[in-house]
């Protein structure tokens, strides 16, 4: 069985064929992320968002597919020579964003070459103003710089930069082993110092304590000799009491009184002669009786004294 195909079914094959290639370059599928350009005879007229779009065939066409995600662009190593001199080697990573298709697309050409020497640059000219040791302990302090720069001149890009972070900062190694060995003298340092404060601080409170010991002693003998003069005056006290007791007896007629007040006192001034510390041997020829006779006498005397009183 053979098939003729007329000139009319040429025709509308061809027809259809043209309708075919006309849908699919007039209908345009935009994924998720991401934003087309439209160009009309070579001229921008508008952008594409994600999803279904139509375009006029022939006519239209698409100029730029562009990530609208966050992206990552690793910046290399390179050489920077600080303020005072140092060389050092730095590389870091920058993070931007598309924020506007158009001016990515036809205000610059190669977005990521421009991008990536405009982070290298700025990395130069931030940290060769600064000096080694500031670049060592100021780190969040140069990518704050870093950002800010970079930010600003990638705007008339239709770009964010959303974070620049620099990894790795290299010192030449002669660099390094005299940086250790400074923080070993400064260490060294900090523990001496420490070291004689606590020795300070040990010999201040030895010294508090000698102090109160000695406030604490000098109190004491302050209250011993208050104590002792209080006795003193006490047993001084009763020594008038007595005195006067026995006056009054004598003047009562009362001869015992005097009997026993001298022979006390005689006892203890022999006590008293006995145990000075210059004596070691005491010899004294002495009888009972003498004592005995000693005190009568007296005792004689007080009543020939107290007769006389009373016929006068």
């Amino acid at each position: 069985m053979n098939f003729v195909i007329s000139g009319s079914d040429m025709v509308i094959i061809a027809i259809v064929a043209v309708l075919i290639v006309t849908v699919f370059a007039g209908v345009k599928t935009v994924p998720q992320g991401s934003n087309w350009t439209v160009e009309r005879f070579g001229r921008y007229t508008r952008t594409l968002k994600p999803g279904l779009n139509i375009i006029t065939p022939f006519v239209e066409q698409i100029g730029a597919k562009l990530s609208m995600m966050e992206q990552v662009l690793d910046v290399p190593t390179q050489e920077v020579i600080t303020k005072d001199n140092a060389t050092v080697s730095v590389d870091g990573v920058a993070f931007f964003q598309v924020l506007d298709a158009a001016k990515a697309a036809y205000e610059v050409q190669s977005l990521e070459t421009a991008i990536l020497n405009l982070v290298m640059t700025n990395i130069r000219t931030v940290m060769g103003s600064m000096d080694l040791d500031q670049l060592l302990s100021h780190r969040d302090e140069i990518n704050v710089r870093l950002l800010s720069v970079v930010d600003a001149a990638a705007a008339s890009w239709g770009v964010k930069a959303n974070r620049i972070e620099i990894k790795d900062i290299i010192p030449p190694a002669d660099l390094v082993a005299s940086m250790g060995r400074q923080m070993k003298a400064e260490r060294d340092k900090r523990a001496a110092v420490l070291e004689a404060e606590g020795s300070r601080q040990s010999e201040i409170l030895r010294a508090e304590g000698q102090k109160q010991a000695q406030i604490l002693e000098a109190e004491g003998r302050r209250e011993a000799a208050f104590r002792d003069a209080e006795a003193r005056e006490r047993l001084a006290e009763a020594e008038a009491k007595a005195t006067l007791m026995v006056s009054e007896a004598i003047a009562k007629g009362d001869l015992q009184a005097i009997n026993y007040f001298v022979a006390q006192k005689y006892i203890e001034a022999f006590k008293e002669m006995a145990s000075a510390p210059n004596q070691k041997v005491v010899l004294i020829p002495m009888e009972a009786t003498s004592i005995i006779g000693s005190i009568a006498g007296i005792a004689e005397i007080a009543k020939s004294a107290l007769a006389h009183d009373r016929k006068a």
